[in-house]
């Protein structure tokens, strides 16, 4: 699989990520239940068709999703592991109630917890998850960004994290923290439908030489080509896509018919599926060095990773407006 520098690194990270959002089981964004021999032949599955970074968090699963990724770690030769990024800034209490928090004591309470969880002695790239945190109640203050982003400067310089990067982060959260230590990269969402990084945030990232990994390249699954309105009228009660505006009019008609687009284009190129196109049309933005894309059992795997090879033509740009 081809590979891109991430940033002013010295990562070279192939064009797909594995997401450990979904593995992580039940929280409150979760994906609905999920099994752990899944997931753990899941990732076995990534790495074995090229895939060398894995992407988490503490909060997906409340530790779950680290855990299992560690376990799978463990599993491998040091030599042999791929790069894990991981992230700060969301933490829960003994009750599972999740908040947010940009203050130094969390922050190196979160890292040593991670480390634990993933089982290794370093992070290859530790990320701020969320600046503000949409969730979060009126008039809650999480502490300063610069605060956090000095206390991930420090941990880098004691050797604990390996490079440090932003999710979620504006132009000016940007330009805040670089002022502070170099942002190595950034994690944004970015798809077919939702595409407002474009404006200035992919501008910014470039001419400024920060690596950007995207995120929900298929929009949780909804441009996969294996949503129908059925299925998404029948998930579990505890995943949070039944709750996500893309899942709901209008944006749902807008997107299944642009499913049938990335279909057409698909059968040009081989018999690629629809999300295989949509995570291919985010790669092919300049601007972007990998995508994260996500994957509960080893069949999904194998239904994505050949985006990472698919180069669209113009025509096929055109045809998904640009």
């Amino acid at each position: 699989m081809r590979t891109r520098r991430l940033g002013r690194s010295d990562l070279d990270i192939t064009r797909i990520g594995f997401g450990a959002w979904a593995i992580g089981g039940p929280w409150m964004f979760g994906w609905g239940p999920q099994d752990d021999a899944d997931s753990m032949a899941a990732i076995r599955r990534a790495l074995e068709r090229g895939v060398n970074w894995i992407d988490t968090a503490p909060a997906y699963g409340l530790g779950h999703s680290e855990t299992v990724v560690g376990r799978v770690l463990a599993e491998l030769p040091h030599d042999a592991r791929p790069y894990v990024f991981t992230k700060c800034s969301l933490v829960w209490d003994d009750a599972g109630k999740v908040t947010h928090t940009l203050r130094p004591d969390s922050i190196r309470r979160e890292v040593e917890g991670s480390l634990r969880r993933l089982q290794v002695e370093r992070i290859d790239l530790y990320q701020v998850h969320w600046p503000r945190w949409p969730s979060s109640p009126p008039g809650h203050d999480p502490g300063p960004l610069e605060d956090a982003w000095e206390t991930l400067a420090a941990l880098q310089r004691e050797g604990k994290v390996r490079w440090i990067g932003a999710s979620n982060f504006t132009v000016e959260d940007l330009e805040r923290a670089e002022a502070i230590a170099p942002v190595i990269s950034l994690q944004p969402p970015y798809s077919l439908v939702r595409r407002e990084i474009e404006q200035d945030v992919l501008p910014w990232c470039q001419s400024h030489n920060l690596g950007v990994i995207v995120y929900s390249p298929m929009q949780s699954g909804l441009l996969s080509g294996k949503m129908t309105r059925e299925r998404i009228a029948g998930l579990p009660e505890d995943d949070w896509r039944r709750r996500s505006r893309f899942f709901q009019e209008p944006m749902l008609t807008t997107a299944m018919e642009l499913v049938e687009r990335l279909r057409a284009i698909g059968q040009r190129h081989g018999g690629r599926s629809p999300g295989e196109i949509a995570i291919a049309w985010t790669l092919r933005h300049p601007a972007v060095t990998g995508a994260i894309v996500g994957a509960r059992n080893p069949d999904q795997v194998d239904g994505i990773v050949g985006a990472a090879d698919i180069d669209l033509s113009d025509e096929d740009v055109r045809e998904l407006g640009g």
